[in-house]
């Protein structure tokens, strides 16, 4: 009985840690770190450049924990949906983790996920995370899940930090187009 009190305290403490919303430290007015890394966009690989993606306008970098993971999955197919809006604001989306970074070719293209709408990045060591302060206390070799909007002149507009992942859309498309007005 005793064995199975203390797995069922272990159990929730886990399960609290896991629902406790992560804090990202990178404030709004802060400059966003420069990153490039390796990148898919419909399978097809190339090298995602910060720098070069702020010259078109204001970009959305969100970090996620990892592909083919259900919160994950969830996020990258209701960015995916709503990937014309933030085009219509002059927005770029690229989705970076740290997490099962061999499957992001598949992810990028898979319609039930990115669907070759927008990029995903591998993040490696998750060193790009931890410049961004994005990086995931349970399980600290993967993101968090925390979505940056980065204006045309790099630095930082909103933070929304969240591990549920529905509201993550909706935030940076409220703050992208906060910026035109």
């Amino acid at each position: 009985m005793k064995h199975l009190l203390k797995l069922a305290a272990v159990g929730m403490i886990g399960t609290i840690a896991f629902a406790a919303p992560a804090l990202a430290a990178l404030k709004p007015g802060t400059k966003a770190p420069d990153f490039n890394a390796p990148a898919y966009l419909a399978g097809k690989p190339f090298t995602f450049k910060l720098a070069d993606a702020l010259k078109k306008g204001p970009v959305v970098v969100y970090f996620f924990p990892a592909a083919h993971t259900p919160g994950c999955n969830i996020e990258a197919h209701l960015f995916s949906q709503a990937i014309d809006q933030f085009k219509a604001e002059g927005a770029t989306v690229i989705g970076v983790t740290a997490g099962n970074v061999d499957q992001l070719a598949d992810f990028s293209r898979e319609t039930e996920h990115c669907g070759g709408k927008f990029p995903v990045a591998a993040d490696p060591e998750a060193k790009i995370a931890k410049q961004y302060d994005a990086i995931l206390s349970q399980k600290p070799e993967w993101s968090n899940r925390t979505s940056y909007v980065i204006t045309k002149s790099g630095s930082i507009a909103s933070v929304y930090s969240e591990l549920n992942p529905n509201k993550h859309v909706q935030e940076t498309l409220d703050a992208v187009k906060a910026l035109k007005k």
